[in-house]
């Protein structure tokens, strides 16, 4: 600070004014902003904000900064808010946040207002979600973790009269409770812990593994010392890692490129759209049909512009004012009302019969224009209608719009087909069309043959109903003739006879298609055998090839896997033979900066010696001043005079302390005598 000029030191002062001027006044809000840059600071975000530079973020970067957040808490919400929608955003974070259960606080109580101000990023809403959020990051994780699986999918009740989607529901609530049991198995294990005698048991067994494993260590030093160039094969096996860690990170930047290609990809895919959508808008239309259309837009929105807008506001202010002022008074009971209403009954009545005064007085004059009035107010109300439905049809053409550019997408990442456009389009309505007149001829064939269905279900109910009658008749009749039973057993008879007929005659017909079936197959198999027999020669052949390709594949698996051990085990004991070095080289290494250390400081403390030894023996009286040892002389002899005087002081104060005790208590006595003669002078 004393090497800058006054002007630079003037800026900065006036700079760290503005940023405390950005600080809260508040103490509490002042304590919710250190904590959220406190723990943005920390891992895993690492952003190095302090609190000026936090609450100059503009808008976005604090949208982003919330998005990055939830994303650490739910890692499906890691995504770049400048490549979507802000009402997907806005919706995406809301519906994370009604999962985490976060209530807004006292101040934002309207709900459209919280909406709002996440959207426009406002700082008081954005503050408060990134201060409950960073002081719960732990709890929240678990939360969404298992909201992915317990979040219930609610179902209509007309789905679920079918039996398949029952059935696939109640599955589903099974799964949900066995998951809930086992996450609260694992939580308890995760919260029991193991007791001390597995630790030890633990303890001792690694003991042991570690004496071994030292063991082995001395042994494999000792053979790899007698092996040639032995520090080559270390070298090698240290390039070994390195190219190692090096295709890792390659295959991460694989891999972030992958996912910026995808991303570039949608957004090429989202231009192009829009890129199609203008040349279809623009294919058919000629410069002064473009010109009329500009000139009529132009034309319909200086109208919105210059009247509707205007006096839609002034509506709005004059309810706003009412509202206020409804607001302010204090609050009314039913008789205020009744009167109310009277009076605006009668201010209705003054109103109409001064309607009609004035029509009756300026009836003559008007009577020319009046009809023009008439049809310019209709013609006004019409304007308006109809500017009103053209701005809600552009309304809604856009939002219609965007849903369709997001469901194109959603289509593309589903299915990965393109959306018909066009002729393609018109081709495949026309074909829908087609398809649908069938479906409705078919459906009205399938109505009639209902309909002829149930009258033939209606003529043999009657006919049955007949039959009943006539055999309970014919039954009567044989009783009477004393031959019950006869015609029963007649038609019993026949029936037999007929069914044993066609036996007879399926008996026939199925030795006959028996017999000419075989006469097939064992044509069939003729030529099957005549014509398989070169393929199972040549199987034969490769059948005994695979035999000895699979006995050679073999042994090269057996040298391959007994090569592969020999190296791998090699690979380890370098491995395990360099991270001892290079231990002992990081120790090496810190004990040589701690001797370099002490060395510096005893140096430091030799020179100043020799500077004292020089000063102490200077003949410069000056110069043998500034010696430590005559300044610490003189404070001996300040301190030691200054000594002298406090104890003559304390002498002097102990021989008087007596005649002075004395003369205090006198004083005091003094003080009552004319405090009692006072007394006795107003008595």
């Amino acid at each position: 600070m004393a090497d800058q000029d006054p002007g630079q030191r003037a800026s900065s002062g006036g700079g760290l004014w503005r940023g405390l001027r950005i600080v809260p006044q508040d103490s509490a809000m002042s304590d919710q902003l250190k904590f959220i840059v406190e723990k943005l600071n920390q891992e895993p975000f690492k952003k190095n904000y302090n609190l000026i530079t936090f609450d100059s973020l503009e808008s976005m970067q604090l949208l982003q900064l919330l998005n990055d957040v939830l994303g650490e808490i739910d890692p499906k919400h890691v995504v770049d808010i400048r490549e979507e929608m802000p009402d997907q955003t806005t919706k995406r974070m809301l519906s994370l946040l009604g999962i985490l259960k976060y209530k807004p606080p006292g101040s934002i109580t309207d709900l459209s207002t919280f909406r709002q101000g996440l959207v426009t990023g406002s700082k008081p809403v954005i503050h408060p979600v990134l201060h409950w959020l960073l002081q719960r990051t732990n709890e929240l994780k678990k939360r969404a973790y298992l909201a992915r699986f317990l979040i219930k999918l609610e179902v209509p009740i007309e789905f679920l009269q079918d039996d398949t989607v029952a059935d696939t529901n109640k599955q589903y609530e099974e799964l949900m409770e066995a998951f809930k049991n086992l996450h609260k198995e694992c939580e308890q294990l995760k919260a029991s812990g193991f007791s001390t005698a597995e630790i030890r048991r633990d303890i001792t067994a690694m003991e042991e593994e570690k004496d071994q494993l030292i063991k082995r260590v001395e042994r494999l030093k000792k053979r790899v010392e007698t092996v040639q160039n032995h520090q080559r094969m270390l070298e090698i096996a240290r390039q070994l890692r390195l190219e190692k860690e090096r295709e890792e990170s390659l295959v991460q930047q694989k891999q972030e490129q992958k996912n910026q290609l995808f991303h570039a990809e949608q957004r090429l895919q989202r231009v192009q759209l829009q890129l199609k959508a203008m040349h279809h808008a623009v294919a058919d239309s000629k410069p002064e049909s473009l010109v009329k259309k500009l000139e009529a837009e132009i034309k319909l929105n200086s109208f919105l512009v210059n009247e509707e807008i205007p006096r839609d506001l002034e509506t709005k202010k004059q309810s706003l004012y009412f509202l206020q002022k409804v607001v302010a008074e204090p609050a009314m009971s039913q008789s205020d009302l009744n009167e109310l209403e009277t009076k605006i009954d009668e201010v209705n009545a003054q109103i109409n019969q001064l309607i009609e005064k004035r029509m009756i007085k300026y009836e003559p004059i008007d009577s020319r224009f009046s009809m023009y009035r008439q049809q310019a107010s209709i013609i006004s109300r019409k304007k308006e209608a109809k500017a009103e439905e053209l701005q809600a049809a552009k309304e809604e053409m856009s939002n219609i719009e965007r849903q369709m550019l997001q469901k194109a997408n959603e289509a593309r990442e589903l299915e990965g087909t393109e959306i018909l456009k066009g002729d393609e389009f018109k081709r495949y309505v026309s074909k829908l069309r087609s398809k649908n007149t069938l479906y409705k001829k078919k459906r009205q064939e399938i109505a009639e043959i209902t309909a002829e269905y149930g009258i033939l279900q209606r003529t043999e109910e009657l006919l049955k109903q007949r039959h009943d009658a006539i055999q309970q008749q014919l039954q009567a009749i044989e009783d009477k003739k004393g031959i019950s039973g006869y015609s029963y057993t007649q038609e019993e008879l026949e029936r037999v006879s007929a069914v044993k007929s066609e036996m007879d005659e399926m008996k026939g017909r199925t030795l006959d298609n028996m017999s000419e079936m075989v006469k097939k197959l064992n044509a069939t198999v003729a030529e099957k055998k005549s014509s398989l027999a070169p393929v199972v020669k040549e199987l034969r052949q490769l059948r005994q090839k695979c035999q000895e390709l699979t006995q050679e594949c073999d042994e090269k698996k057996v040298q391959y896997d007994s090569c592969a051990a020999g190296l791998e085990s090699n690979r380890s004991t370098l491995e395990q033979e360099v991270r001892g070095l290079r231990q002992e080289s990081i120790q090496e290494e810190s004990g040589y900066h701690f001797i370099n250390c002490a060395k510096q400081n005893l140096e430091v403390q030799l020179q100043r010696a020799k500077d004292e030894m020089k000063m102490y023996i200077s003949p410069d009286p000056q110069e043998r001043r500034k010696a430590i040892r005559e300044q610490y002389t003189r404070m001996i002899l300040e301190q030691e005079n200054l000594g002298k005087k406090l104890r003559e002081k304390q002498k002097a104060v102990r021989e008087s302390h007596g005649p002075n005790m004395k003369q205090v208590k006198m004083w005091r006595d003094v003080e009552q005598l004319m405090e009692s003669r006072a007394l006795t002078d107003l008595m």
